[in-house]
């Protein structure tokens, strides 16, 4: 810690702050994770029993705790600040040389390995803790994930040869699923073929399917039924024919992977930096729009940094004087304060999508802002 914080007063900060934060969090992650087990509480039955709910929530909380940590780094950093300064600890930092410059600059240490536990519990530990714990939701009420659409979901892929193999053609090919089972194993599965003049060439309907190992779909039960129009003299009154074929098993390649399709069941604010690139990269090569994911990929990128502005936030606090008022009205606006960051956040999101702003730019607008409003505070109070 020497090495890292190689001044007292670093090291002083940095230790008041870390036990603050640690407490609010742990307080934070349990209240969260009392509501999410008594909404649980409805689902529990014979086979889904009360262990297995308090193990699915217990699951999801590394997901919780990358929402909460900025948010814990506020309201802690607020309360340490607003004690410092109750206390004059503050002030004789101030006299001892602790300006507003060096002051960020501690800050800025101390948010680095709150940045690294947002990321790891954001981008790694999160998101597999929270597929196993859907796993073991499913396994125990034997259910499946669905789409919020009744017709399952939807999906555009890529056009290859008539047997499902080959090099990529003009054209595109529109996949809809039914259901994903366990083991991405899919259920219900059609797919219209269409040429480059938006022609259909052919519709196939398999029961089931699976992803082997070597990155092709095996179809179970398929249908298929091609069109292919006949040579007329009049163009204006096309004729086609039709010819169906039954495959017992078909091996079809496609680049819709079953990372795809939990992709397609999972909101992109919940998916990882690394999901959000791979997804964005597929809806790209098929023409389509990425404006949500993209403002998600940006807010995923920027957001462990904005625990270095709620901190930035928290330093304005330790210049005010004890009549300005108690620790606790402090530490009430400080979640007001993190709470209005989170309230904006989203709400500028929704406003970019609508206006379809440009991706970065919406992303990096709320944090920029509030690192504004932190600056003015500092210059405000410290002149005071």
């Amino acid at each position: 810690m020497k090495i890292f914080f190689p001044y007292i007063y670093e090291r002083y900060l940095a230790k008041q702050i870390y036990a603050a934060f640690g407490f609010i969090l742990f307080a934070l992650v349990a209240l969260f994770l009392f509501f999410d087990i008594l909404s649980e509480l409805g689902s529990v039955n014979g086979q889904y029993t009360l262990p297995l709910a308090l193990l699915h929530v217990l699951l999801k909380a590394p997901s919780r705790i990358s929402e909460i940590i900025p948010i814990a780094g506020l309201i802690g950093s607020i309360y340490v600040f607003a004690m410092l300064a109750s206390q004059s600890e503050f002030t004789i930092l101030r006299i001892a040389g602790l300006d507003v410059k060096r002051g960020l600059t501690t800050l800025a240490k101390i948010s680095l390995p709150l940045i690294i536990l947002t990321l790891i519990m954001s981008e790694w530990l999160g998101p597999y803790a929270e597929s196993v714990s859907d796993q073991v939701r499913m396994k125990a009420l034997g259910s499946a994930y669905e789409s919020q659409f009744r017709t399952g979901i939807w999906v555009k892929d890529r056009l290859r040869d008539q047997d499902g193999s080959g090099p990529i053609r003009p054209g595109v090919r529109y996949v809809n699923v039914g259901k994903i089972e366990k083991d991405n194993e899919i259920k219900n599965i059609r797919m219209y073929e269409f040429d480059d003049a938006y022609r259909l060439l052919s519709i196939r309907s398999a029961a089931s399917g699976r992803f082997d190992h070597t990155g092709v779909w095996v179809l179970d039960d398929v249908t298929e039924t091609r069109f292919k129009e006949t040579k007329q003299t009049d163009p204006l009154n096309p004729v086609y024919s039709a010819q169906t074929f039954t495959h017992p098993v078909l091996s079809l390649e496609s680049e819709v992977t079953p990372q795809i399709l939990s992709v397609l069941l999972v909101s992109p604010e919940k998916m990882s930096i690394f999901s959000l690139g791979q997804f964005i990269n597929h809806l790209q090569d098929n023409k389509q729009d990425t404006q949500r994911h993209s403002i998600a990929f940006w807010k995923k990128v920027i957001y462990p940094f904005t625990i270095f502005v709620m901190l930035t936030l928290a330093l304005p606090f330790a210049y005010l004087k004890v009549r300005a008022g108690s620790v606790g009205i402090k530490v009430f606006g400080g979640i007001m304060l993190g709470m209005t960051f989170q309230l904006f956040n989203s709400l500028f999101s929704n406003v970019g999508l609508l206006g379809s702003w440009p991706t970065l730019l919406t992303a990096l607008t709320p944090p920029l802002l509030y690192f504004l409003l932190a600056i003015a505070g500092l210059r405000w109070v410290s002149k005071a």
